[in-house]
């Protein structure tokens, strides 16, 4: 079932996407919630004038986007999390959470929404890479490490 997003919603897309999501998820909680609106020829067209009238407003938004990628580009994040004896193995799990906090200690506020993780949660040190999507138009892959605390 085809649905446009009336707002970002965590794990799903940004405001104005159109997605595509099983026909319960979208009965039983994304109509209900008010978070989304039926796909219709109609609601696409009146989408598009939407999209259209932002337009202004949308290249201010992909500029700020656009410089908070690049700011990205230029850190190396590195998280410490405990980890059990001779295991790479973590207590717990690295989050999306995490990792939007860990940005912000370095200068740069991006919400935990835009930052999506595989899986969702990390267990084990190492190297791994976030999708950070700002904008329809604006994403990156970030790559962090995640590192034993000493």
């Amino acid at each position: 079932m085809e649905v446009i997003l009336k707002q970002d919603v965590e794990n799903l897309g940004l405001m104005f996407d159109i997605v595509s999501v099983k026909p319960g998820f979208a009965r039983n909680f994304l109509i209900p919630n008010q978070l989304v609106e039926l796909a219709t020829k109609k609601a696409k067209e009146n989408r598009e004038v939407v999209l259209t009238q932002r337009a202004a407003d949308e290249s201010l938004i992909i500029k700020e986007a656009t410089s908070k990628i690049d700011a990205l580009k230029n850190i190396s994040l590195k998280i410490e999390a405990q980890v059990g004896n001779k295991s790479e193995k973590l207590f717990g799990s690295i989050t999306n959470s995490d990792v939007s906090e860990q940005l912000i200690k370095n200068g740069i506020s991006i919400d935990k929404k835009y930052i999506k993780i595989p899986g969702t949660t990390i267990k084990n040190t190492g190297k791994y890479i976030a999708k950070i999507r700002l904008h329809r138009e604006v994403e990156t892959d970030f790559e962090f490490e995640i590192v034993a605390k000493a």
